[in-house]
C-alpha cells in the first residue's frame, strides 16, 4: 500500500514539474516573441509536448527535455500557430463585443434574448478553443478541417464539453482564490487538464485514452 502510494506521488510531482516548466517556457517565448508572435505559438507548443508525453512510452521526462520540446515545437509552430490563433482572437474579441453592445443598449425582451444568445456563442467559442488546439496538436490537418472537428466535438461529445466548461470554472475559482497557482502554474495547468479530459472523454479516433496508454505501456514492460 505504501508502496502504491510513493509511486503515484511520484508521478503526481513529475507532472506537477513538467506542467511548471511548461509554463516557464511559454513565458520565456511568448516574451521572445514580443507577445504578439510568440502567445500562439507557446499555446501550441504547450499541447504538443502534453501530446508527446501523453504518447510516450517512458513518462519520466526531465526538465531539459520538456524544455527542448517545446521551445522546437514553438519554432515550428511560429507561423501556423498565429494564423490559427489570432483568426480566433479576431472572432471572440468580436462576439465580446457584440455582446457588450447589446447589453448596454438592450431595452426590450428580444434585445436580452439576442443578449443571450450571444452568450451562449460565447460558451461554445470558449469549448472550441479548448477543444481545437487539442485536436490540433494530435492531428496535421488543415485549420479550417480542426475548425470542423472541434465544433463537431463540442457538440457530438457533450459529456466532454460539460468537463470543459467546469475546468474552465473552476480555473478561474482557484485563480482567484490562490494567485499562487496562477503564477506558479499559469495557463499550463489548464491546458495539461483540457488535454487530459479530451483524449479521455471526446473518444478521438487515433488517439488512445490516458488509461489505455498506460495500460498498454504496463503490458509491454513485462
Amino acid at each position: 500500500m505504501l508502496a502504491r502510494f510513493s509511486l503515484v506521488y511520484e508521478r503526481f510531482c513529475r507532472i506537477a514539474v513538467m506542467v511548471f516548466v511548461v509554463n516557464v517556457a511559454m513565458f520565456a517565448h511568448t516574451l521572445l516573441g514580443a507577445f504578439v508572435v510568440g502567445f500562439f505559438p507557446s499555446v501550441a507548443a504547450a499541447h504538443t509536448v502534453y501530446r508527446d508525453w501523453l504518447l510516450a512510452e517512458d513518462r519520466a521526462w526531465k526538465t531539459r527535455q520538456v524544455w527542448r520540446r517545446f521551445h522546437s515545437a514553438w519554432r515550428t509552430e511560429l507561423k501556423p500557430a498565429n494564423l490559427f490563433g489570432w483568426f480566433q482572437a479576431a472572432v471572440g474579441l468580436l462576439l465580446l463585443f457584440d455582446y457588450r453592445v447589446m447589453n448596454w443598449h438592450a431595452t426590450g425582451v428580444f434585445d436580452y434574448a439576442l443578449a443571450g444568445v450571444l452568450l451562449l456563442a460565447i460558451v461554445v467559442f470558449v469549448l472550441f478553443f479548448d477543444m481545437s488546439w487539442v485536436l490540433r496538436a494530435h492531428y496535421a490537418e488543415r485549420g479550417s478541417w480542426v475548425v470542423r472537428a472541434s465544433l463537431a466535438a463540442v457538440i457530438a461529445r457533450p459529456l466532454c464539453s460539460v468537463m470543459l466548461a467546469m475546468t474552465a470554472f473552476l480555473t478561474l475559482w482557484v485563480w482567484y482564490n490562490w494567485p499562487g497557482v496562477m503564477m506558479v502554474f499559469g495557463l499550463a495547468l489548464p491546458f495539461f487538464c483540457t488535454t487530459m479530459l479530451v483524449c479521455s472523454f471526446a473518444r478521438l479516433p487515433g488517439v488512445p485514452r490516458p488509461q489505455e496508454a498506460a495500460r498498454s505501456r504496463a503490458v509491454s514492460g513485462r
